[in-house]
């Protein structure tokens, strides 16, 4: 069963999608929330495999709770909810998170689909808001993007990233950090979670496109 929590500030919407989701003979609804800070509060607690996160609610907004549920859970597969395809703030989640969006305005089966794929590790994001996503990733290309790289990784995280994205193996990056290889092959394997890839290699390319790495490997 694929366990889904709902987060909405508009009831009628809410129970609406509730029945729908319960149509379906593998998907589950734990809960709803109206805001976003109920929202994250849930999902840290009950752990779902899917939250479909409206982008527009109160308290705390869909791209602010995403953030924040993908740094404390990242295992939990955020899926955004938006009434327009090309709302810049779908952008925003992405980047804050979330592996793709419905439209609100979708039919049962694509929404359902839609939960179905990012369960299962995939990444959904329309024509609709293509321009925005690459328009992203050529500024990570560039170089310009604001901030620190990766803000659901903790600083140490962001160290031990650096140093695989050098060339690093575990052992040499215990020994510059003066950890033990238990200690960084955990901050490896919640590193991969967080940024959800399957091995060192994809992180290697997230992280170098971040403009990580550059550490002297010798």
């Amino acid at each position: 069963m694929i366990r889904v929590l709902i987060a909405d500030d508009h009831p009628v919407f809410r129970a609406g999608l509730t029945g729908v989701l319960e149509d379906a003979p593998d998907i589950e609804v734990l809960a709803a929330a109206e805001h976003g800070a109920d929202a994250l509060d849930l999902a840290v607690r009950l752990r779902p495999d899917v939250v479909l996160m409206d982008l527009h609610m109160p308290v705390v907004n869909g791209v602010e709770a995403t953030r924040r549920l993908v740094a404390a859970a990242p295992e939990v597969a955020v899926l955004v909810l938006t009434m327009f395809d090309d709302d810049e703030s779908v952008i925003a989640a992405l980047r804050a998170g979330a592996r793709g969006y419905v439209v609100k305005g979708a039919d049962g089966d694509r929404i359902v689909g839609a939960i179905r794929a990012v369960a299962a590790g995939e990444a959904l994001f329309g024509s609709g808001i293509a321009a925005g996503v690459l328009r992203v990733l050529a500024a990570h290309r560039r170089g310009d993007r604001p901030g620190r790289p990766f803000p659901m990784l903790t600083d140490r995280e962001r160290e031990v990233l650096d140093l695989i994205a050098a060339g690093l193996g575990n052992r040499e990056i215990a020994r510059r950090l003066n950890l033990s290889d238990k200690t960084v092959r955990n901050h490896v394997t919640n590193i991969f979670a967080k940024l959800r890839v399957a091995d060192r290699a994809q992180a290697i390319i997230r992280a170098r496109q971040a403009g990580l790495g550059l550490v002297d490997g010798s």
